[in-house]
């Protein structure tokens, strides 16, 4: 989709966030602008994708977390149905290690929230011109796997797990079951089950216990707005579910 002109008006932007204190102080962000308007805004996979495809915004900004699913399974679904809205992510989640997953998967950008007060706009204006939004480091970091005969040391441990796999890696560590995993993905508890054993091999954890307390250090070390709350001291236990 091209970024909308003076003559067209406002670029239309919508607003995929399951926060409600972040959603609205990135609308008031973009209400300072008059070359930007808010069309729309919700806090879950199911209703993004009926509103975008409605409203036809020129840019969605979307979060990783979300409310029944993922920002990285919304943005491949809106490639899926071929729609032309730009997509831009803001989340708090690993730059390292998610940055590079949602390019791949669509968007044209990826912005921290500990960043977004200072860059929010600039982001938006620079995917809206037909550019890639990414922080001074991963840009390097992308640019270096490009390069033939890149160094192939500093990868992070968690960058050998497929998009799912990570998924299910931090829903685990929010202290989830794997029935519960299977609830919110729409997925069989087998086919959660696979994944963990999928896990456990690509990050040689020699069983349950390793995984489960493993992926509850990783979820506690994530920058939140607010602290999660503890998982049960059962989840640390092997073999439960």
């Amino acid at each position: 989709m091209k970024p909308a002109s003076a003559a067209a008006g406002p670029a239309k932007i919508f607003l995929v966030e399951d926060h409600p204190i972040v959603r609205h102080g990135l609308a008031a962000l973009i209400a300072d602008e008059t070359d930007l308007d808010i069309c729309g805004q919700c806090d879950n996979v199911y209703d993004a994708l009926q509103q975008i495809t409605a409203q036809r915004p020129h840019l969605a900004v979307i979060d990783i977390s979300l409310n029944g699913g993922s920002g990285l399974d919304l943005i491949k679904q809106l490639k899926a149905r071929r729609n032309p809205v730009l997509t831009l992510v803001v989340s708090m989640h690993d730059e390292i290690l998610y940055a590079e997953r949602v390019v791949r998967a669509g968007a044209r950008g990826y912005l921290s929230k500990s960043q977004a007060t200072a860059h929010f706009v600039t982001a938006i204006r620079q995917v809206l011109a037909g550019k890639l939004y990414l922080s001074p480091a991963v840009a390097e970091r992308v640019l270096q796997r490009l390069t033939p005969h890149h160094p192939a040391g500093g990868v992070a441990p968690l960058e050998v797990l497929s998009d799912r796999e990570l998924e299910v890696f931090g829903l685990l560590g929010r202290g989830l079951s794997t029935r519960a995993i299977a609830g919110q993905l729409h997925l069989s508890v087998k086919t959660i089950s696979t994944y963990r054993e999928t896990i456990k091999r690509k990050l040689s954890l020699a069983n349950t216990n390793e995984l489960i307390c493993r992926a509850v250090e990783w979820t506690a070390e994530q920058p939140a707005l607010t602290p999660p709350a503890p998982p049960p001291i059962q989840q640390c236990l092997p073999g439960l579910d």
